[in-house]
């Protein structure tokens, strides 16, 4: 109980500075901390519980596949005309590179005459063989910033740094799933980061949905030894009361350990991986898919790729550790069967500079290649566009050929099926026409086809009307019901017998009521199946 007897000089236990009863306000109290919904602060040690998923997150369940995205971060800025080498004009490279460029004695020819990778790359020779590894070619973004700290936040903010909006891509994507996170989560993490503390991808407005470590090491730490954060002897002042919301906070993160451990134990070690740090990160990660955490996004981070100097030999390792991790990975994954299901994708803060420099290094560049891996790729191969090697900026850069916000988009919309409004609102970008990257929902998901007669998606129509559009290639009921964010039934959509062909729903004209702008889920049941998607009012 807090008395008013205060003495600045003299602090007993349980007695409080009056300041302390001023009211307060948990948004603003977590944004003067540079938190927001999540954290890994150490305060106590209790018995954990997990909490029930979302009816939110149940609805969706039906909606989304199983499909699970790797973020390999090469933290630093990798060269990528030396990790994707430009074959096909290799006199202006080597000119542009008389000190670092690679020979064609260490080539591993990718595409004869076109592109090659360097000879400490090989351990993906096997899988760009076996059809599970892409490029996209000059990835970047216009007037690119040459700044670690701000290249990596418009990486990961796809809104060039808002001051006003410090959130990721992924973040805001999951703050529409999980609006109530902090005090309903769902039974899975969201994501889990190893290595890159404090990136903005997976911060939303609200809640930071990343369950994020230091390394490796310390996430095999937390599954075995999970603990929370208990509120006995907490005061009733305002002190006791932030202290308390900041441990519910940290509660919702570490409630995860118990599952994660769980996943983690009922998986086998493939044995292989190298003893460094990429090779660790991506041993535990397989050991949590394979153990069916159900987590769908990771990041993993491998650093050292800032080679202003002696580039050559540094890079060289670097790639031969990145390449082993990833083949490892994928040998792993296809023992156990996986390995259609978990696509990889590399990502840095920009690339590097064209021209060498004068310690046989690279600067600061802009525009590089991405890789992707994964047998859902259906095949090897390049998309895009290579840069103009000959029509360089003032600056001696090259100009990006594909925007990255449409490499997000595509991974979002055709590997993770989110619905392409719901994608379009996280990028912050408008919309952004898919690449072909050798997927698409219709191949991974629940889709259109004779065999269940049924398509259904979503319009966006003019007057801010939400339409759900949807084919029958037979007659027969069906039952179509709205819910809310919370899994509350707002209303039957339709519920009689359709003829065949094309329908469509009104959803504001059928409700008839006022809706509040937000996120809802549809669900459609048929004589023999049941369909769901998340749909936006506005």
């Amino acid at each position: 109980m807090c008395t008013s007897n205060y003495n600045p000089n003299i602090r007993k236990k349980g007695t409080c500075n009056p300041e302390d009863h001023k009211p307060w306000n948990r948004r603003s109290f977590l944004q003067a901390l540079g938190l927001a919904g999540g954290g890994s602060i150490m305060m106590a040690n209790t018995a954990m519980s997990v909490s029930k998923p979302s009816p939110l997150t149940m609805a969706l369940s039906q909606v989304e596949n199983d499909n699970i995205l790797i973020l390999c971060r090469l933290s630093g800025g990798n060269d990528g005309f030396n990790t994707i080498i430009p074959v096909y004009d290799y006199d202006v490279y080597a000119n542009a590179r008389p000190l670092i460029k690679i020979p064609p004695s260490e080539f591993i020819n990718l595409e004869k005459d076109k592109f090659a990778m360097p000879k400490p790359m090989n351990k993906l020779e096997s899988l760009w063989g076996d059809g599970q590894m892409k490029v996209v070619h000059g990835v970047g973004y216009e007037d690119p910033s040459l700044s670690h700290f701000q290249g990596s936040d418009i990486w990961a903010n796809t809104n060039f740094v808002n001051e006003d909006d410090r959130s990721g891509w992924m973040g805001r994507y999951f703050q529409d799933i999980y609006p109530d996170y902090i005090f309903n989560p769902p039974p899975s993490p969201p994501s889990i980061q190893i290595g890159s503390i404090g990136n903005l991808i997976f911060k939303g407005p609200e809640n930071d949905f990343s369950f994020a470590v230091s390394s490796p090491t310390r996430l095999l730490q937390i599954a075995e030894n999970g603990t929370s954060y208990g509120f006995d002897q907490l005061s009733n002042c305002t002190h006791g009361e932030k202290a308390k919301y900041l441990r519910e906070i940290t509660n919702t993160t570490f409630s995860y350990a118990e599952v994660i451990g769980q996943a983690y134990e009922s998986s086998v070690d493939f044995g292989g991986y190298a003893d460094d740090s990429l090779g660790r990160q991506f041993n535990v990660i397989s050991r949590l898919i394979k153990g069916n955490l159900g987590t769908k996004v990771y990041m993993v981070t491998l650093g050292g790729f800032d080679t202003h100097n002696n580039q050559v030999l540094r890079h060289q390792e670097l790639m031969s550790q990145f390449s082993e991790a990833v083949s490892n990975f994928y040998t792993d994954l296809r023992a156990a069967g996986w390995d259609d299901k978990v696509l990889t994708m590399t990502i840095s803060e920009f690339g590097r500079r064209f021209n060498e420099n004068g310690s046989l290094g690279t600067d600061h560049g802009t525009a590089a290649a991405m890789m992707f891996f994964g047998t859902g790729l259906n095949g090897n191969g390049f998309v895009g566009e290579h840069p103009d090697l000959t029509n360089l900026t003032r600056g001696g850069n090259v100009t990006n050929t594909t925007d990255f916000r449409q490499v997000y988009a595509t991974v979002m919309k055709e590997w993770l099926c989110i619905d392409p409004a719901v994608a379009g609102k996280a990028i912050m970008g408008g919309e952004f026409e898919s690449l072909d990257l050798g997927f698409n929902c219709s191949g991974t998901t629940r889709s259109p086809s004779e065999s269940d007669g049924f398509d259904h998606f979503v319009t966006y129509e003019a007057d801010s009307q939400t339409v759900i559009n949807f084919t029958a290639l037979e007659a027969g009921h069906i039952d179509v019901v709205l819910y809310n964010i919370v899994g509350q039934k707002v209303a039957t959509l339709k519920n009689e017998i359709v003829t065949r062909g094309r329908h469509k729903i009104n959803v504001k004209e059928v409700v008839d009521t006022q809706l509040s702008t937000g996120q809802y889920v549809y669900r459609i049941q048929t004589i023999s199946s049941s369909y769901s998607k998340a749909l936006l009012i506005n």
